[in-house]
């Protein structure tokens, strides 16, 4: 009896080190131009999965007319099973980057991490291109 409880505490730990551990964290670089940048702007980064679900995102602060973000997924895409036979590490969002400032949205770019990217090392994705947003007109003096 004893060795029985033993052997499923020892399966269930297992179970748990294959969940947390057989999917790697893949990284998600976003580095762009801003063409007329607005004063107080963000850009936002946010990863969207299949079936419209969100995934991770974040902001950085607009200094000047460039951005770089880095942003951390897990590339699990399916449940695993006992022992983790049945899970796939294939997960590839959507990267839908956003210039804004305050409630102003000023542009949008919606990426494919399979098209638009490349590998830039094992486990991080660059854009296979620059990203450029475009912010608000600037404003010419009137003559």
């Amino acid at each position: 009896m004893i060795a029985a409880k033993v052997l499923a505490q020892f399966l269930c730990i297992c179970a748990i080190s294959s969940i947390a551990f057989s999917c790697s964290v893949d990284v998600v670089m976003v580095s762009g131009r801003i063409d007329h940048p607005p004063a107080k702007g963000l850009v936002r980064v946010q990863l969207v999965y299949p079936k419209q679900k969100l995934g991770e995102s974040g902001d950085v602060t607009v200094d000047g007319e460039s951005f770089r973000i880095q942003i951390p997924f897990l590339t699990q895409s399916r449940a695993p099973g006992l022992l983790g036979i049945r899970e796939k590490c294939d997960r590839k969002p959507e990267i839908v980057v956003t210039l804004i400032e305050a409630d102003q949205e000023y542009d949008r770019v919606s990426l494919d991490l399979a098209k638009d990217f490349k590998m830039a090392d094992p486990s991080a994705y660059a854009p296979r291109s620059k990203i450029l947003l475009h912010g608000p007109p600037s404003m010419s003096p009137i003559r």
